[in-house]
């Protein structure tokens, strides 16, 4: 059980918070790229509890600064885009990409504008999204070294989704293997499966076994269950620092991609999905069905979100909420034809996180061992933050990014009896690596 003191520890993330100033040791995604548009209007954005505003000026770069005119605090998110630089409507202070002010046209010779600067983050785009670097460090660190950068941009495919609740209880969801047995795949019957579905092992077997061990860039998992041959069907995943990981749900020979969690606030989160197009993957294949071709209730493609708006909050949330309840179809779910009723693995998980409110009391919990991946990464996460502000000591991958190229997850069956991770290491040996991007070595 988490104490109500921990509990505070792992997920307040606003300023002066210790896990706030964990995640500003690294990159964090913030935008997609082309939700920005030279000279256009200013994007609102929420980053651990911080009110910014985004813009590309004339020029293609990228600002992220405080909303706030240094002037007198009007919002920047009301000025004109124009000519290099974001002009505050109220006096005219205009201000370029990296904060300084190019113009104070309000205040006769000679001016000051040399002396004033608007509160602006390092910035840096790749894969089709802008990164946000909000730490105060003088040299920013390096991107994460994970595998999906290094692979060519038009093979990339990108998506955010916002969810209602604290990023601490979005991520444990993602690192809980045993619930997909039930919630996503609660009413299908093993008979009805085709012999080669990837799902067909969990629901022989909803109970599975654990190995599990702290890595270089975070925590990891091997879920197992027994294939009754003689082998071993695996589910391999990653916790990777801060807010990252990597879920079994594509063939781990091909399963290249990375999901972040990022705080927003204390109680919303963006969830960041960059994934390899060419992998055997959820995201990649049709609906799985049933052997007679009858799709698998609850398992639809795709999210259907509401109209972006310009409020704080306002980007990418999906039409199903907790204000429809997730629309969840009772009928389907009494005969048996949904589980839970709700239709889209990923609402299904979404829908239960948001369900437990934005901040989960982590002390009314009464953990399992099926539980063992959250309590370790919740410690691992503890112990980080409190290494960082007690002793000064980096954080996993904050300053060696390459810790992140061991990590890869995914599903596969095994014919031998090795130990768990000699199964992990010869196969990830074996896995698709793409060559290492000229950017990163740029860096």
């Amino acid at each position: 059980m988490t104490s109500a003191s921990e509990g505070e520890e792992l997920t307040r993330v606003g300023p002066g918070t210790i896990m706030g100033a964990l995640m500003r040791c690294y990159w964090m995604p913030a935008l997609m790229s082309s939700e920005l548009v030279r000279d256009g209007p200013p994007v609102r954005l929420m980053l651990l509890g911080e009110r910014l505003i985004a813009f590309r000026d004339s020029e293609g770069r990228v600002g992220v600064m405080d909303h706030r005119c240094p002037h007198r605090g009007a919002s920047l998110f009301l000025g004109r885009n124009e000519h290099g630089g974001l002009r505050c409507i109220y006096h005219g202070w205009k201000f370029d990409a990296a904060g300084d002010c190019l113009d104070m046209p309000s205040v006769p010779p000679p001016d000051f504008k040399q002396k004033v600067k608007a509160k602006a983050y390092r910035v840096v785009e790749r894969a089709g999204v802008v990164w946000v670097h909000m730490g105060s460090r003088a040299e920013a660190p390096p991107l994460p070294g994970f595998e999906i950068l290094d692979v060519p941009e038009d093979e990339i495919k990108v998506a955010f989704i916002q969810r209602d609740c604290n990023y601490l209880q979005a991520l444990e969801g993602e690192i809980d293997t045993a619930h997909f047995g039930f919630l996503h795949a609660g009413h299908v019957d093993v008979d009805d499966l085709a012999e080669d579905e990837p799902v067909r092992y969990t629901v022989i077997d909803r109970a599975p076994r654990y190995h599990l061990t702290d890595a270089a860039w975070g925590t990891q998992y091997a879920g197992y269950r027994p294939t009754g041959n003689g082998g071993t069907y695996w589910r391999f995943a990653n916790f990777l620092f801060p807010f990252w990981t990597q879920a079994p749900n594509g063939e781990f020979a091909s399963h290249m991609h990375a999901r972040a969690w990022v705080p927003l606030d204390d109680a919303h989160t963006m969830f960041v999905f960059i994934w390899w197009k060419h992998a055997v993957s959820a995201m990649s294949l049709p609906q799985p069905v049933f052997k007679d071709g009858r799709p698998i209730g609850g398992t639809s493609r795709g999210n259907r979100f509401r109209p972006n708006t310009s409020d704080w909050l306002g980007r990418w949330r999906l039409d199903a909420n907790a204000d429809n309840d997730w629309k969840i179809d009772r009928t389907a779910q009494q005969n048996g034809t949904i589980y839970s009723g709700i239709d889209g693995i990923h609402l299904q998980d979404q829908a239960i996180t948001e369900s437990m409110g934005p901040i989960v009391d982590h002390t009314w919990e009464h953990l399992a061992p099926s539980d063992q991946m959250i309590t370790r990464t919740r410690r691992r996460l503890l112990m980080a933050a409190r290494a960082l502000r007690d002793q000064g000591v980096a954080p996993p991958g904050a300053e060696d990014a390459s810790v992140y190229r061991g990590a890869r997850s995914g599903y596969l069956v095994s014919g031998d009896a090795d130990d768990w991770q000699k199964v992990y290491a010869g196969r990830l040996a074996e896995a698709v690596h793409p060559p290492p991007s000229p950017m990163r070595a740029a860096e």
